[in-house]
Parts: structure tokens; sequence; C-alpha cells
């Protein structure tokens, strides 16, 4: 059996800048093409093109909630939200690829870039 791993996360243009809220459940997909401007209306807009936080959820529903409650948050509390676990608003694209570690980890957590084991919560087999 497949299990899925639901992602509520927030894309920006610039540290400090606009916020986008989202979920999916293909998140390096998703990223990808925000990245790449593939996707219409407000991100493509404002060029909402980095990553600056994701949270996973094992339930579908559970993430929807957590969208629609984030969106309704003013926006210090998602400025708080960001900066609580990444506070230069640094692109977790490369990270998210397994190329640098997260900013939230430590040296010790970090698996060596290209090592297998850095996208098993991502996979699907």
């Amino acid at each position: 059996m497949i299990e899925r791993v639901y992602f509520v996360y927030i894309m920006s243009n610039r540290k400090g800048g606009v916020i986008y809220v989202g979920v999916t459940s293909d998140l390096a997909t998703c990223v990808l093409q925000h990245r790449a401007g593939d996707t219409g209306g407000f991100t493509k807009r404002y060029n909402c093109r980095r990553l600056v936080w994701f949270e996973g959820f094992d339930d579908v529903r559970d993430a929807i909630d957590r969208e629609k409650r984030l969106k309704r948050w003013l926006r210090a509390w998602k400025v708080d939200l960001i900066e609580a676990r990444n506070p230069d608003w640094k692109d977790l694209w490369p990270a998210l690829m397994g190329q640098e570690r997260f900013p939230w980890e430590t040296e010790a957590d970090f698996l060596a870039p290209g090592d297998p084991g850095t996208l098993t919560w991502m996979r699907r087999d």
C-alpha cells in the first residue's frame, strides 16, 4: 500500500515579501511548478518561487484544514510561523532536493547529498 504524505506549504518572492499558502500531495512537483512559473494566478503574478515553509500530514483532511486556517491568519502570525524555523526566509528547494540541509537541521541530522535516503519521505513506491 502506498502511504501518502500531504503538505501545507508557504511560497514567497523574498524575505518579508508576498506570502502564498497552498496544499499538495506532491511537494517537489508543486514547488517545481511554482519555480518554473507554470502555475497561474497569484504565485505567477507576484513571482512566488521561494519555498519558505512546509508541514506534512498523513491525512488530507488535516492538511486542508491547516491550509484553510493559515489562510485566515494575520500576516504577522504567518511571518512568525516562517521565521520560527526559517528566520532568513531561505529557499528550501535545495534542501528539499537533498543538496543542503534545512535551516532547522543540525549537521548531524543532515544526510549527505546524493544519499538515497535523503528523499525517502517523499518517495512513492
